[in-house]
């Protein structure tokens, strides 16, 4: 599989500063010029050129910076479209002071013609702040993958002044802008591996996640009071509440434009919110609500501010629809009303989804108590054995659900396009490695990971599968994780299939790597490498689901486990 950069080396195309500095004007030599740059819209390029310009002297000097400025363009997905926002970017800034960053920062110039002709949606980022520009350039921006501890700071600095809620989570949708910018940058130039970009992904959604649930929980303490409850000893205490990831936030596996699943939990039922005595004490001075209408009216409000859009964008989509009794049961629930309903109607897939389950924001340690307590739903309790006849339910539930997703994927005619839903795509390798999880775990715990590269790890070091296998299947996960980026840095929309039309295939296949010597030839290449991956994914989806009864990964599972 490819590895170039977006912005690697080309042939030099033709001189194109006549087209800014000529005498007279030449429209088929502006043709011939801008055509072998990879530009399709002669006539638009032409006016892009001259209304960059400006005057004479900034004309001058963006002549002198337009050969690397072609070069660069040409080798990006679609040079049309960069020259485009080239025009808006200096329309928006000071053109003369920018002309003269630019030819003084040649790597910047380069670095603005990836952006501009590959993600609509990080150039719209910068359109609307052009500063971010020069964040980009200072040393380690981009260099190195964002580290917690300095996004967490850099995050609480920005909201640390503001007194208003509407102003802290105004804050943190900039805060948001500005680090995807950054992510989906070093994406681009592949200086990130993919689990670099899901781990950088997921750790911004639940820094800012925490942060807006403290924004909120100050929010509602203020006008409610605290909620409380007693302990064991008769003591009243803080009621807990804890946010759990589920789904790719909670494998740290994040997306650009996932929804991010939640499931929100507070200690307990009983209680109400009182306020504190002024003298310190733990003695409640006045009474409020109870704690079940508090923390659901702290979800209701936590989901309200992380997906509304304001003028500053939203922080993230929120999927709520795999907490118990999914889209009609109340948002929030005591821990232990999660323990009686997994108990008493908890189903399969659940088990499944539980295996991501992470706690990204709240208290920590309710959120691993939780994770604790629904352990014995998601592997079983009783025998340890596993028989045929359980291994046949779990399969044949999951299968059910695969069913129904190849369903829709035929009606819409995707299931060869949709990387995640379709043939051999990504939510197959989920559904394996998650299945021999559910199967295993309470035998093997040591086959249990959140991530799927991690559990995949995992089988091969149990020899559930052989490396080989493992070795195939995580290339083809990455492969295909890889593409979904590339689909979604574009605009920034929650899709997983590939485009249609061939020009929009072809610039896919160059964001993947595949260079633009020729565009078609490197969108057959793509192609060729993703039915070869996405064989690979279902074949051994088949090999489980399909012919249990002779599967060797399911076997292998049944021998490690008597083993133990």
């Amino acid at each position: 599989m490819p590895r170039s950069s977006v912005g690697g080396q080309a042939s030099v195309g033709p001189d194109p500063r006549p087209i800014l500095l000529a005498e007279r004007r030449d429209p088929e030599g502006v043709r011939v010029i801008v055509s072998a740059y990879g530009l399709r819209d002669p006539d638009q390029a032409d006016r892009n050129l001259n209304a960059m310009a400006g005057d004479p002297v900034q004309r001058r000097r963006l002549a002198d910076i337009l050969p690397m400025l072609m070069e660069s363009i040409s080798r990006t997905a679609d040079p049309d479209q960069a020259l485009n926002h080239w025009e808006r970017m200096l329309g928006s800034v000071s053109r003369t002071h920018f002309l003269d960053y630019l030819r003084n920062w040649p790597r910047m110039l380069d670095l603005l013609c990836v952006i501009f002709g590959n993600s609509d949606a990080l150039t719209f980022t910068l359109l609307r702040d052009p500063t971010l520009v020069y964040w980009l350039a200072e040393e380690n921006v981009l260099s190195k993958p964002p580290a917690w501890k300095g996004m967490e700071r850099a995050l609480y600095q920005s909201i640390g002044h503001l007194t208003s809620k509407d102003a802290k989570l105004d804050a943190l949708r900039r805060f948001r802008r500005r680090e995807m910018l950054r992510i989906g940058v070093r994406d681009l130039l592949r200086v990130a591996t993919v689990p670099e970009t899901t781990g950088s992904l997921s750790d911004l959604a639940c820094l800012l996640i925490h942060a807006a649930y403290e924004i909120v929980d100050a929010d509602l303490k203020r006008q409610y009071g605290v909620p409380m409850h007693q302990d064991r000893r008769g003591r009243w205490v803080e009621t807990r509440f804890t946010v759990i990831g589920m789904g790719k936030l909670g494998g740290h596996e994040l997306n650009y434009s996932s929804d991010v699943d939640l499931l929100y939990i507070y200690e307990s039922d009983d209680g109400e919110t009182r306020v504190q005595g002024r003298r310190g004490t733990d003695t409640p001075a006045g009474v409020g609500i109870s704690n079940e209408e508090y923390f659901e009216m702290l979800s209701r409000e936590l989901t309200r501010v992380l997906t509304e859009p304001t003028r500053e964008g939203h922080v993230f989509r929120v999927d709520l629809r795999l907490r118990a009794e999914g889209s009609v049961g109340q948002l929030a629930r005591s821990l232990a009303g999660y323990q009686r309903y997994y108990c008493t109607r908890g189903q399969v897939w659940e088990r499944l989804a539980l295996l991501k389950a992470s706690p990204v924001a709240g208290s920590p340690e309710l959120g691993t108590a939780f994770v604790k307590a629904v352990r014995p739903f998601i592997f079983g309790v009783g025998n340890s054995s596993l028989n045929l006849a359980a291994v046949s339910v779990v399969l044949e539930e999951v299968r059910t659900v695969k069913d129904m997703i190849d369903g829709k994927m035929a009606g819409r005619g995707h299931e060869g396009r949709n990387v995640k839903l379709g043939t051999g795509g990504i939510r197959e390798i989920e559904f394996f490695t998650q299945t021999l999880q559910v199967l295993a775990g309470k035998q093997i715990p040591a086959v249990v990971d959140k991530s799927t590269l991690g559990a995949l790890e995992r089988f091969s070091r149990w020899k559930l599968i052989s490396d080989q296998e493992k070795d195939d299947l995580m290339v083809a996960y990455v492969f295909l994780r890889d593409v979904e980026h590339k689909l979604q840095m574009v605009h920034d929309l929650q899709t997983h299939s590939l485009p249609a039309e061939e020009q929009e295939l072809q610039r896919c296949a160059i964001r993947m790597g595949y260079g633009t010597d020729d565009r078609t030839k490197a969108a057959e290449l793509f192609l060729l490498d993703l039915r070869r991956y996405t064989t690979v994914v279902h074949r051994a989806f088949q090999s489980l689901f399909s012919e249990p009864k002779t599967s060797p990964v399911l076997q292998a599972t049944l021998r490690a486990i008597s083993k133990r």
